[in-house]
């Protein structure tokens, strides 16, 4: 009889594709609001919204539980 373990978590595949960990442990995700309706929005807004964004700390939480694996 095979010896009884933990379960492996899964990753939620989803999370995986949205946010990335930085060398320190951050969180990143990419900046809402420059896929489409860009005539509207300033140059400023769209040029700010390139950079990617440290997730805040208690969305960390989260993010976190659903990428068992990533750190």
């Amino acid at each position: 009889m095979a010896k009884a373990g933990k379960l492996k978590l899964k990753t939620h595949r989803g999370a995986n594709k949205r946010f990335k960990i930085t060398a320190t442990g951050k969180i990143v995700v990419k900046g809402a609001g420059v896929r489409h309706i860009l005539t509207k929005k300033s140059s400023k807004l769209k040029r700010q919204s390139r950079k990617k964004i440290i997730v805040n700390l208690s969305d960390a939480k989260k993010v976190r539980r659903a990428l068992p694996y990533a750190f």
